[in-house]
C-alpha cells in the first residue's frame, strides 16, 4: 500500500485533491491511502507516509517541506499548477507511483 499525504495551506484544496486521487487509484486498481493536511502540525503526520505531495501554492516552502519529509523517510513532490484541473488527480498519482521512496521500498 502506498501512503500519501497531500498538503496545502489551509487543508481545503488538499482534501478535494486527496479524494480525487483515491478515486483515480481505485480506477487503476492501485492500493493507496491518501490523506490531506494543512502545514500546521505537518511534522507529526510524516511518520505514517511514503510520499508528501505539496500543493503548487506552497512552492516557496517546498525545499523546507521536502527536507522535513526526507528526515522522516518520505519522498516529496511539488504538484504542478494544473493539478486542481481536469486530470490533475492522474498527474498526482503518477508522481506518487514514480517516487524513489516507493521504488526503494519495493526492492
Amino acid at each position: 500500500m502506498h501512503r500519501v499525504l497531500v498538503v496545502c495551506g489551509a487543508g481545503a484544496s488538499s482534501t478535494f485533491l486527496a479524494h480525487r486521487i483515491r478515486a483515480a487509484a481505485r480506477g487503476r486498481d492501485i492500493d493507496v491511502t491518501v490523506s490531506a493536511s494543512s502545514t500546521i502540525g505537518l511534522s507529526e503526520r510524516l511518520d505514517d507516509i511514503d510520499v508528501l505531495l505539496v500543493g503548487p501554492h506552497l512552492a516557496a516552502q517546498f525545499d523546507e517541506l521536502s527536507i522535513l519529509a526526507e528526515t522522516q523517510g518520505a519522498a516529496s513532490a511539488l504538484l504542478p499548477d494544473t493539478v486542481f484541473g481536469a486530470g490533475g488527480e492522474d498527474t498526482a498519482l503518477d508522481l506518487v507511483l514514480s517516487s524513489p521512496a516507493l521504488r526503494t521500498r519495493s526492492s
